[in-house]
């Protein structure tokens, strides 16, 4: 392997003035990341960011922030990051999925996953702004791809460009996103097993977040699909490079395939609901039978004791020493002459 270009001279790369009174930034990056132009990078000490980001020479610049730690309002009104009216409209609070193009920079905001235990998960944003030497990305809230892109890169993953860069953190929101699918589809597979083995039991309970999760993740991956699917057609009419639609077009094939994939495990789930539901009333339907028939056979019985035990004179069997057989015999005649009239009415239990 190559070594490594000698260390960018920050001092310079990293200015702090702007020619305009006070500081150009109200904050710091969460880190900055240079490339050489064989695509190797590595961290760079970033206090300030750059007078001119995409004069960068032989490589190009990654900077992330936190943007509920740093207000880009006004360094993107200057232009820092490339055309203000695409800089100030992708680091404003609107979170909305959306991609704009303009001159030779690409701006957007696009979904992205929380890191696992992250409140409130599993959504959540990555603001972008995409220039011919440059990268500026920020998230509010802790982000599943910044992170993931960074680890990579510091592990020797090389990256010879911002576009590829972009494809690479999108690439991880896919992943992330295909990941949970497929722990949803898990556990659609054992909600099915024990409804095939007539072990309905919490499965209706265990349902509901599985679907809920599966239409989430649809809603974030049609949206996302979306965004790239308009990158691409955008790219063959305004002033964005061949490379970025390329990108834009594998990435809206990847999601495409994810999402129909999304569509089937909501489907599956929403199907797998309503068997639950149709076990679930066949047993209670089969438990009211027995309680019906049960009430039906109790009645008459009910009626004979109850005629025989009122306080009056006159009652029959009365002074009979066998009369306690009798009435006994009596209440069970009445009982099976009420199942025989329940047989004979076509009164069945709900079938399995």
């Amino acid at each position: 392997m190559k070594p490594l270009d000698p260390p960018v001279d920050v001092s310079a790369a990293l200015s702090t003035t702007t020619g305009m009174a006070g500081p150009t930034w109200s904050g710091e990056p969460l880190w900055a990341m240079a490339f050489d132009a064989d695509g190797r990078g590595r961290s760079v000490a970033a206090a300030e960011a750059a007078r001119d980001i995409d004069a960068f020479g032989g490589g190009f610049l990654w900077l992330h922030y936190d943007l509920e730690a740093v207000d880009l309002a006004g360094p993107a009104g200057r232009g820092r990051f490339g055309p203000t009216r695409l800089a100030t409209a992708v680091f404003a609070p609107d979170e909305h999925q959306r991609v704009t193009v303009e001159a030779d920079h690409v701006g957007g905001v696009v979904a992205d996953l929380a890191h696992p235990g992250a409140k409130p998960a599993p959504a959540g944003r990555l603001h972008f702004v995409m220039g011919p030497r440059s990268l500026v990305s920020g998230r509010r809230g802790p982000a599943e791809s910044p992170d993931a892109t960074r680890a990579a890169v510091e592990s020797g993953d090389t990256v010879s460009s911002p576009t590829l860069l972009l494809e690479t953190l999108v690439g991880h929101v896919v992943a992330a996103m295909a990941t949970t699918g497929q722990r949803l589809s898990d556990a659609l597979d054992g909600v099915e097993d024990h409804i095939l083995d007539g072990r309905t039991r919490n499965d209706r309970r265990r349902l509901g977040p599985v679907r809920r999760n599966a239409v989430r993740l649809h809603r974030q991956i049609t949206g996302l699909a979306a965004v790239f699917h308009r990158l691409e057609a955008d790219g063959a009419t305004d002033d964005v490079h061949g490379p970025a639609v390329a990108a834009a077009a594998r990435l809206a094939q990847r999601l495409d395939a994810l999402d129909r994939d999304m569509t089937l495990q909501a489907e599956r789930a929403r199907l797998l609901q309503e068997e639950v539901s149709e076990r679930i009333a066949e047993a209670t339907n089969r438990q009211l039978y027995v309680l019906s028939v049960l009430s039906a056979l109790f009645l008459p019985p009910t009626f004979v004791t109850s005629l025989f035990g009122m306080n009056v004179k006159g009652l029959p069997l009365g002074d009979d020493p066998h009369g306690f057989l009798a009435v006994c015999g009596l209440s069970l005649a009445s009982a099976v002459l009420a199942f025989v009239v329940i047989r004979l009415l076509g009164i069945r239990p709900p079938r399995a």
